[in-house]
């Protein structure tokens, strides 16, 4: 009979509008850290204060584990000195190294992507993004990658599930025997995780459809019977599957809602932005494109709407 493991729970402040983040850490064969939080001196010294209270000194982390590349889930991976592995999906590497290669054609996809979009000059704050990003993220490289089926270094009982969308490096992580998930960003409680665009592993290459993979990353987990699930941010649940057909059930909602925007003409995704999220595209510019645009591809994916393009700018229309 598989052994209950223990997991432990450690919260941590970000700087970002999210909130705090959670980190696991879960003893088995191994002692994991299951993502690492923001690279913060505030964050790391809540990490050392809380660990102690479950027993562990930092030396006593045997391996990190990360769900995605985001910086507030690997920014404390090069704090730690007796570390035997780090292990990921193989995307998340890049981050880790600081590929410079990547970052500059990161870049460059974005500046041609929001050009595309009719996105005026001012609102094209993907470098300042990718400097915090990488000040809060932490340096170093994956000591192996992880893939769907794939059992955990040191806990043969959980299982990697590929779960793209939020990040194109997201991986969740089940329990067949207790049940249990740990989701990462995949699914939260308390809000929806934002699919967000991210350039195409290879140049020339058709970019990912975020919000569509995501969809179906949620149909994906529905045919698991979770019982609960640990998650990166907001409380620990155990409601998934009526959670996932709320979410989409709303996400719909909000397709159709920019559905009949461009029933009024055709537009570019910039103009629809601007008329979905009136209050809040020029301060969450990245989130609400992102947005956006995961409802356009739904709605292309479903044959209701099309692209077209002129003057160098793609416009969206009524199929």
């Amino acid at each position: 009979m598989p052994v209950k493991e223990k997991i432990d729970q450690i919260t941590l402040p970000t700087p970002y509008a999210v909130g705090d983040v959670h980190v696991y850490v879960v003893k088995g064969e191994a002692l994991t850290l299951i993502d690492a939080g923001v690279n913060t001196d505030e964050a790391w010294d809540i990490f050392i204060a809380k660990l102690k209270e479950h027993g562990y000194q930092p030396g006593d982390i045997e391996q990190i584990i990360l769900t995605h590349h985001h910086p507030d889930h690997i920014g404390l991976v090069d704090r730690f000195d007796r570390l035997k592995g780090i292990y990921a999906h193989d995307r998340v590497d890049r981050w880790l190294r600081r590929d410079q290669e990547f970052l500059r054609y990161y870049l460059e996809f974005f500046r041609g992507l929001y050009r595309e979009f009719g996105i005026p000059e001012k609102y094209h704050s993907f470098e300042k993004t990718a400097k915090t990003t990488l000040r809060f993220a932490g340096k170093g490289a994956l000591t192996g990658t992880l893939k769907e089926g794939d059992s955990l270094p040191g806990h043969p009982n959980w299982k990697v599930l590929e779960t793209p969308g939020h990040a194109q490096s997201h991986l969740s992580f089940y329990n067949k025997h207790t049940k249990e998930m740990l989701a990462g960003d995949h699914v939260l409680y308390h809000i929806s995780s934002n699919p967000l665009l991210e350039p195409p592993v290879n140049q020339g290459e058709m970019r990912p459809k975020p919000l569509v993979q995501y969809r179906e990353s949620m149909k994906k987990i529905l045919n698991y019977p979770i019982q609960k699930v640990y998650p990166g941010h907001g409380p620990i649940f155990n409601e998934v599957s009526e959670l996932i057909r709320g979410r989409f059930k709303k996400q719909e909602e909000r397709a159709d809602k920019v559905f009949r925007i461009i029933q009024e003409k055709p537009q570019t995704p910039f103009e629809i932005c601007k008329q979905l999220f009136p209050k809040q595209y020029q301060s969450q510019f990245d989130l609400t494109m992102s947005e956006t645009v995961g409802q356009l591809d739904y709605l292309e994916t479903e044959g209701r709407v099309k692209q077209l393009k002129e003057g160098g700018h793609i416009f969206y229309a009524v199929s």
